[in-house]
């Protein structure tokens, strides 16, 4: 008997395949329900599950419809260019939006990364990135006050950090100790990137130091739709 899954890994392959193309018209439930001998109730809970991934949507009393999902981005995990300079040059709108500035409770992972001392001040700021008004991820930098003395009065104003950076004489950056993994969004993420639970999310931290000194000027970490980017590593 065929279940929910053997649904969606149907109509997922369809789609693939190029059968189905963005925004055509897919059978109704009850045509699926027909096709795959089951309860109108389990291809139902297919196409919900398929719009929670990203691959369909509905309109209101007219059906489902294939999403289109062609924006893949080409994402080069390196820190030599500032993300909105490689946004910029592929040719996309790109927008960066401020949402905080703040300062964290000590941290050791953090702090020890940093290279400070507990007993210095370190100021998280994040900013949404945006591709044609959609938010595609969370970039969250972590940065000493001992280093940048102006941070809690600036900080709120940073829509690109290595612009920041350079204004305050740091011109040539290397990223070191990067790591990647897989997660899922919390509550917090999903209203931010407007993603469902099921679109898993790439994130990736590291520490950005400058070439010439050595200095470390932030520990960062990154939140990327994995719905929405083809990896360059």
């Amino acid at each position: 008997m065929f279940e929910e899954m053997d649904i969606m890994d149907h109509l997922i392959q369809m789609i693939q395949s190029g059968k189905y193309e963005p925004d055509d018209k897919l059978p109704s439930e009850n045509e699926i329900a027909d096709w795959f001998k089951v309860p109108r109730i389990t291809a139902r809970k297919a196409y919900e599950r398929l719009q929670e991934l990203g691959y369909i949507y509905s309109k209101q009393g007219k059906g489902s419809f294939v999403q289109d999902r062609n924006l893949r981005i080409p994402l080069v995990l390196s820190a030599n260019k500032s993300f909105s300079q490689k946004m910029i040059e592929l040719g996309y709108k790109y927008e960066s939006k401020n949402i905080f500035c703040d300062p964290i409770e000590f941290n050791h992972k953090i702090y020890e990364t940093l290279g400070v001392e507990e007993t210095d001040r370190v100021y998280k700021i994040g900013r949404l990135r945006i591709i044609d008004s959609r938010p595609i991820a969370l970039h969250i930098s972590y940065v000493a006050e001992s280093v940048f003395p102006d941070i809690e009065r600036s900080g709120k104003d940073i829509t690109s950090i290595f612009s920041y950076y350079k204004n305050h004489g740091y011109k040539n950056f290397q990223s070191t100790e990067s790591t990647l993994r897989l997660t899922h969004p919390s509550k917090y993420d999903r209203e931010l990137l407007a993603c469902s639970s099921l679109i898993p999310l790439l994130v990736l931290e590291c520490e950005c130091k400058d070439s010439e000194s050595g200095r470390t000027l932030e520990y960062s970490k990154t939140m990327y739709r994995g719905d929405l980017f083809t990896y360059v590593i």
